[in-house]
């Protein structure tokens, strides 16, 4: 037999009301079917198993061995069903469901939690499933199911995914406060070309900009250090490991010193991606509207 499941799942709520009422005729008015049907499904349960289940008494029944056994077994997977069409129900639930949410890192302290909360005046029972990453390991999320919507950058651009472009941010290079460029305000990216630099590792889309920023400025960043995060990137320019382009911060951070770039143009776009074709439940739905409706307010600074 391929699967015993699918052989047997239309029969175990039919078997779980004979148990429960001990009595054939009885089960089959509460499931709404024909007696003389019932008793033939639990004939040929028993038959498709080989085992008897049921000690027939006249009009009424009673669990054998192996029936009282199967019977405890079937209405732990019975409860099982039941609690996950209650967990997707819930999930899916207008006012109270799940969205499933990825973001940067670099989002994180503020963006996302703005987001969130004026999402939530309209929305105040809505919860949410964070996940925290960069770019490319929250596409592949959303294309296993894990996420719903995510919040990346650059703004994908893939056959089995939809994305919209929601705002741009500015990129700084960022210096030691004791750096020769410390004391200007503005500069060309071409003036940092001899720096080291610290950069995200390769597979982060900072990184991936940072590259075609400095490309199109005229030289390849020589990488003193590749990191995870920016604001660790922050600290390491603090130290004087090196300069690094950078998104600005949420709070200022002492020992450095943020320059604007004037050329080239140096920025990130920001954009919020899902999987075509992936219907959405009310809540996503919702959320989502909620993130096409920031387009250029996303972002600060």
């Amino acid at each position: 037999m391929d699967s015993w499941a699918v052989t047997l799942t239309p029969r175990l709520a039919q078997f779980v009301a004979v148990a429960r009422h001990e009595h054939v005729t009885r089960a089959a008015q509460q499931l709404a079917m024909p007696q003389s049907t019932l008793s033939r499904a639990m004939a040929r349960l028993e038959h498709d198993l080989g085992v008897a289940l049921f000690a027939r008494h006249g009009r009424t029944v009673s669990l054998t061995a192996a029936g009282r056994a199967f019977l405890v077994s079937v209405e732990r997977a019975l409860s099982e069903v039941d609690r996950a069409a209650e967990s997707v129900r819930a999930d899916a639930d207008p006012a109270a469901g799940k969205v499933a949410f990825g973001f940067l890192h670099t989002l994180g302290p503020e963006t996302v939690p703005g987001l969130i909360r004026a999402f939530r005046v309209d929305h105040p029972r809505v919860r949410f499933q964070l996940v925290q990453n960069y770019g490319e390991a929250m596409l592949e999320r959303l294309r296993t199911g894990d996420l719903d919507l995510c919040l990346t950058s650059p703004v994908p651009d893939a056959p089995d995914l939809v994305a919209r472009r929601l705002d741009e941010q500015k990129l700084r290079l960022v210096v030691p406060e004791d750096h020769p460029l410390a004391a200007r305000k503005r500069v060309r990216l071409a003036e940092a070309a001899a720096e080291l630099f610290v950069t995200l590792e390769p597979g982060y889309g900072l990184r991936r900009i940072t590259d075609a920023v400095c490309a199109e400025a005229g030289f390849t960043p020589k990488v003193a250090f590749e990191g995870e995060e920016a604001e660790t990137l922050r600290g390491l320019v603090a130290a004087g490991l090196g300069v690094a382009l950078l998104p600005p911060p949420a709070v200022p951070r002492p020992g450095v010193v943020e320059l604007t770039v004037t050329a080239p143009r140096a920025f990130r776009e920001i954009g919020v991606a899902w999987l075509d074709g992936h219907p959405d439940t009310p809540p996503v739905a919702a959320f989502k509207k909620f993130l096409l409706s920031r387009r250029g307010q996303l972002l600060h600074g």
